[in-house]
C-alpha cells in the first residue's frame, strides 16, 4: 500500500511538471518579440516569430573602420575604448537595437536615435582591464534591422 502511494505520488508531480511546462512554452512564446534579423539567425528566435518579421525595413551597414581591430598594449588596470564608424548604405533609417558583449569586462555603447540612409553612425566599447593580465580577445554582437548580427571584435594585450 505504501509503495502505491509513493508511486501515484511520483505520477501525480510528474504530470503536473509537464502540464507546468506547456503553460511556461506558451507563455514565452506569447511574450516574445520578434528580433529584427531573426530571417537569417533562425538559431536566435523560434520558428513562429521568424515567420512575423518585417524585412521591408531591412537596411544595409558597411563597415568604415575594421571590425577586427588590434588595440596597443596597456597596463593591467587601464580602462581603453574601441570604436566603430560605420555607415548606412541602404535606402531604410538603421536601427541598432541592441550591442552586447562578451564579458562584463567590456560595456557597449549604441547609438539611440536611427541612423538615416546616407549617414555615419559610431559603436563605442569600453575594456576595463583590472585583473586581465595577458592576451585578450573580445567581441560585440550587433543586433540592427539588417539580414544578420555582425560579430565586431578586438584585442588587447595587458601587461602585469
Amino acid at each position: 500500500m505504501k509503495n502505491l502511494i509513493i508511486v501515484l505520488a511520483a505520477l501525480l508531480t510528474i504530470a503536473a511538471c509537464k502540464s507546468g511546462d506547456k503553460k511556461a512554452a506558451v507563455t514565452s512564446k506569447s511574450s516574445e518579440t520578434p528580433a529584427f534579423n531573426s530571417v537569417d539567425n533562425p538559431g536566435n528566435a523560434n520558428t513562429e516569430s521568424s515567420n512575423t518579421v518585417d524585412t521591408s525595413n531591412f537596411t544595409a551597414i558597411q563597415w568604415i573602420d575594421k571590425i577586427n581591430q588590434n588595440l596597443p598594449k596597456i597596463k593591467e588596470g587601464e580602462v581603453i575604448e574601441v570604436t566603430y564608424r560605420f555607415k548606412n548604405v541602404g535606402s531604410k533609417p538603421l536601427i541598432v537595437q541592441n550591442v552586447s558583449a562578451s564579458c562584463g569586462c567590456t560595456v557597449p555603447e549604441k547609438p539611440e536615435e536611427p541612423i538615416l540612409p546616407g549617414m555615419e553612425g559610431l559603436i563605442k566599447a569600453k575594456f576595463d582591464s583590472h585583473g586581465k593580465a595577458g592576451s585578450n580577445t573580445k567581441t560585440l554582437t550587433v543586433l540592427a534591422n539588417t539580414n544578420s548580427d555582425k560579430i565586431l571584435t578586438f584585442s588587447v594585450e595587458v601587461e602585469k
